[in-house]
């Protein structure tokens, strides 16, 4: 079986990588170890690039920057690379996220599937704004060309349905996975006490905002606990301003010690930093569903999540973790104070979350799962 991957985020060598990325990557060489073939074409901001990574062949070609029309001349090119790919050895199935086939002219016998990862409908209520009708146009032409839609949860599959009517396209969730290999069962005896671990982009939506105004609540009741905030920095549309920066303006400055930015860490580099934390805290104001939590209950580390999305479907409160109203302030003080206060419930929790995991995350599972599907929708 030969499946390509319709995606600009696949990981480039030595890069660092998260997100839809390392979903690709994680599930695409587990299916090239189960004898099948994955093709990936995306496009980047870089002269046309081959290159193969673990039997994975990826496919980047320079994106245009004709102002105006580079949209256009980008999609021309990726159907011109699709059917020069297929030519020489055809393919049954092509998967992307939400936008991915608003222009793609699909190719007779190819079955086209959409993984809901959470989409430009998905994402807009949460951010409090508009949906681009633009964007918006061209998610809904993207539905209308997939034959069949999965979702990472069935939170994002439930939300976006609201938004776009894709019923007889259906074909249930299957969750994203982890290497369990690299998010390994984490060594206690590496653990600092009272640190607290996030990772994640740093911006309003993850919630880092609320969790940098909790540290004073923290402190008061645990005086060792600190900080670790991982991740890139988020610049505000139109004014390039940081959003780092901002967020130092609501650090207490008798605790500004105590927070610290490591900036952006390669995949690779995170679980390290996840060992030496007592907790981790990742308080997303929305996700479809983030391999971020994933890798941390992977790893078995007490973890405070956010009840909003698909926490839920994950969590269960004081047996594999605690979810957490985001917003509130208090709320996810509390569940970390908790956390590092009642040491062996915290651990017992850890013990659960990787329990939970390793049945249901695990990428050997999850890629069978997902040969099963594409197998099935094929036929």
């Amino acid at each position: 079986m030969h499946i390509v991957y319709l995606t600009s985020e696949y990981p480039l060598p030595n890069k660092p990588h998260g997100g839809v990325g390392t979903f690709v990557q994680t599930l695409a060489t587990a299916i090239v170890k189960k004898g099948h073939q994955i093709t990936v074409v995306g496009q980047h901001n870089a002269p046309d690039t081959t290159y193969e990574d673990n039997g994975v062949l990826i496919h980047y070609l320079q994106q245009s920057n004709i102002k105006y029309i580079n949209g256009i001349l980008s999609f021309i090119r990726l159907n011109k690379k699709l059917k020069e790919i297929y030519k020489k050895k055809p393919f049954a199935l092509v998967e992307s996220t939400e936008l991915g086939f608003a222009f793609i002219k699909k190719i007779p016998n190819v079955k086209y599937l959409i993984r809901l990862h959470g989409g430009h409908h998905f994402f807009a209520e949460s951010e409090n704004r508009k949906i681009n009708w633009w964007h918006g146009l061209q998610e809904k032409l993207s539905f209308n060309k997939a034959d069949k839609i999965v979702g990472v949860s069935q939170y994002v599959v439930n939300h976006t349905s609201k938004y776009i009517n894709f019923e007889e396209k259906k074909v249930g969730v299957i969750f994203n996975s982890a290497n369990l290999e690299k998010f390994y069962k984490a060594n206690d005896d590496k653990i600092i006490d009272g640190r607290i671990f996030f990772a994640g982009t740093i911006c309003e939506k993850k919630g880092i905002r609320q969790l940098v105004q909790a540290m004073p609540l923290i402190k008061k009741e645990i005086p060792n606990a600190q900080l670790m905030i991982a991740g890139r920095d988020w610049f505000f549309p139109n004014t390039n301003k940081s959003y780092t920066d901002y967020l130092k303006t609501f650090i207490d400055k008798n605790i500004s010690n105590d927070i610290i930015f490591l900036g952006p860490l390669p995949n690779n580099k995170v679980p390290a930093e996840i060992e030496k934390a007592h907790i981790c805290c990742y308080p997303s104001h929305m996700e479809a569903m983030p391999l971020a939590w994933i890798e941390v209950m992977c790893m078995g580390k007490p973890f405070v999540a956010s009840n909003k999305g698909p926490g839920t479907e994950i969590i269960t409160n004081y047996e594999n973790g605690i979810a957490v109203d985001p917003l509130n302030i208090q709320e996810l003080a509390n569940a970390i104070i908790y956390m590092l206060k009642n040491k062996d419930e915290a651990t017992q929790m850890g013990v659960n979350a990787r329990k939970f995991a390793l049945e249901n995350f695990d990428i050997h599972k999850i890629a069978i799962q997902n040969v099963a599907l594409y197998s099935k929708i094929i036929s």
